[in-house]
């Protein structure tokens, strides 16, 4: 692999596997959250799903545009979870054949 080629996909996978948590960590929280579980009146849950919702919502935001209304459920993370899949797959098989 390329000198500089090897190490940004490195990141960028990195990167895909730290947001895919974010979003799987946003989705239990706001699950804990609607079922009583957690209080968002705690500081440190406020903040963590502040954290995951600013991080998330633009993405999920545009992927619930073209969705159809389901209701109450929400399928978006799981839309937005495959595509992160669909794009760490495509970075490993592209670093795989430039190197």
């Amino acid at each position: 692999m390329d000198v500089i080629t090897g190490p940004v996909i490195s990141i960028l996978l990195i990167a895909l596997d730290l947001y895919m948590w974010v979003v799987i960590i946003g989705v239990i929280l706001s699950w804990l959250v609607a079922f009583n579980v957690i209080n968002t009146s705690n500081k440190f849950v406020y903040l963590v799903g502040d954290f995951c919702y600013r991080a998330t919502e633009p993405l999920l935001g545009r992927i619930r545009r073209f969705l159809p209304n389901l209701g109450g459920l929400d399928v978006s993370p799981v839309i937005l979870i495959l595509g992160i899949i669909f794009l760490r797959e495509f970075l490993v098989r592209l670093a795989y054949k430039i190197g």
